[in-house]
């Protein structure tokens, strides 16, 4: 937003600005914050910085967790849930030393080299990621876990299961199990909600393409935002998820992009697509090619496939991640690729024709995931795949134009399917990170914070009993 200080403080005064608050990304992808009286911001607030434990971020390998981050000025914007005028920036982590340096393991760091990588190796000057983000619009939420009782109860009044209540006003107009798709009001009960989300996403430099209600029907939606560069993309979203988490909050609602939040309804995750481009021209389109596809988009394509197992440990950290991922719905779970086809991991649409429009989408990824470590994964298998000529058709990956689920047993044991659980994505990152470390991208010691992080998770999860196994095995 500024290009220097200057900038800064003379928009403050005429903003009338009162407070700067500070967001700091930790490995699991949520922000902290910190904030100071404006009076307090000054240049040696960049050249300094402000302390912090890295240790409380989930970044454990530094052997001294006292770390500062500085404020990135051009990431500022004016925070619209500030009861008290406030203008927020994103910080960089530095570590303390000899000498103060970037911090490795610092995911919006990890975005930066994964941009600069790509352009150093002369593949492409300009990409562009497009994630969409599909999420459930809630009335209640409450869980509790005790060792005797584990409940969870979550509520929708557009829900068909709302439209038999009698001791309330009830004005019908429930959504029906899977009927969510596209609804139009009345039956789209927080399209005006949405609305005012998106009027605040593009009022603080998010463009969006459209949004529309989903097919889950108890308040699932979407909201798709125009294309951006890797990290920007990744600042863009911890920016839509928090405007988007506390304007629900601000009407009595509340927002979940846990990809399975409900048993038997749709899960929600996020697609992201991914072009490259070099000295203005698209790389990945060629009309002669597998639907209007380069050799060049083939090969990152390959790679992405190829890595695709131990991608899902940024992509999809969550061992919710691993409930959406399931064969016979529209999430994908075979590793391969086809136009226009939603049950493969890669999908080329089919209505991006055209030279600039042509791309490839990433199915399998959700929102549980830092969208830093996320993307700047996706873009290193990318890079990974171009440089080896991974094509994958010769690996076995496809083209796949037909339904995956409508193949034989027989077939559909030719297929290699992503990892069915957590423990699973974290034992393929460990056998396959050698395509992130290249270049200085991602450190050995980030990954190892990730597998310590999800295996820890998917232990807690493991052991405790599941409210099901009580009905399954109580009597026996």
């Amino acid at each position: 937003m500024f290009g220097n200080i200057h900038e800064l403080k003379t928009f403050c005064e005429d903003r009338k600005i009162q407070l700067i608050d500070f967001k700091v990304v930790d490995l699991a992808g949520r922000w902290h914050h910190l904030t100071i009286p404006v009076e307090r911001f000054s240049e040696k607030t960049l050249e300094n910085g402000i302390g912090f434990d890295g240790s409380s971020y989930g970044f454990l390998t530094v052997e001294k967790s006292d770390m500062v981050f500085i404020p990135d000025i051009t990431s500022a914007f004016v925070d619209p849930f500030a009861e008290i005028p406030a203008l927020t920036m994103i910080g960089d982590i530095y570590t303390l030393g000899e000498q103060r340096e970037r911090f490795a393991g610092d995911p919006r760091y990890v975005a930066e080299k994964a941009e600069k990588y790509l352009l150093e190796l002369g593949i492409a000057d300009r990409n562009l990621l497009g994630p969409e983000f599909e999420f459930y619009i809630l009335d209640h939420i409450s869980f509790k876990n005790t060792p005797n009782h584990m409940e969870v109860f979550l509520d929708s009044h557009q829900a068909e299961w709302n439209g038999e209540k009698k001791d309330e006003k009830n004005l019908g107009y429930k959504v029906m199990h899977h009927k969510g798709y596209h609804a139009d009001i009345p039956y789209d009960a927080s399209f005006h909600l949405r609305n005012k989300m998106v009027r605040a996403l593009e009022d603080n430099g998010i463009p969006v393409k459209y949004h529309h209600s989903e097919n889950g029907g108890p308040g699932q939606v979407e909201i798709e935002v125009s294309f951006g560069p890797l990290k920007e993309m990744a600042d863009r979203t911890m920016k839509l998820k928090y405007i988007v988490k506390n304007m629900a909050l601000a009407h009595g609602k509340t927002v979940t992009f846990m990809p399975k939040p409900f048993f038997g309804e749709a899960g929600s995750g996020m697609h992201v697509h991914i072009q490259l481009f070099k000295d203005g021209k698209p790389i990945f389109f060629d009309d002669k090619g597998y639907s209007g596809l380069s050799d060049t988009a083939l090969y990152a394509i390959g790679g992405v496939l190829k890595h695709s197992p131990a991608l899902m440990a940024f992509t999809n950290p969550s061992t919710n991640s691993y409930k959406r991922l399931v064969p016979g719905y529209e999430a994908p779970v075979s590793i391969c690729f086809a136009t226009a086809n939603r049950s493969s991991v890669i999908r080329i649409p089919g209505y991006a024709t055209s030279p600039e429009a042509k791309r490839f989408e990433f199915r399998p990824s959700d929102a549980t995931s830092n969208p830093y470590l996320a993307y700047a994964a996706l873009m290193m298998a990318v890079i990974d795949g171009i440089q080896k000529r991974i094509d994958p058709r010769e690996e076995g990956f496809g083209p796949y134009d037909v339904n995956m689920y409508a193949l034989s047993e027989e077939e559909k044991k030719k297929i290699r399917e992503l990892p069915h659980s957590l423990e699973e994505a974290a034992n393929a990152l460990e056998e396959d990170h050698e395509f992130l470390l290249a270049g200085g991208v991602f450190s050995e010691g980030l990954i190892g914070d990730q597998l310590r992080k999800i295996r820890k998770e998917a232990e807690q999860v493991r052991i405790v009993p599941h409210p099901l196994e009580y009905k399954m095995y109580y009597d026996l």
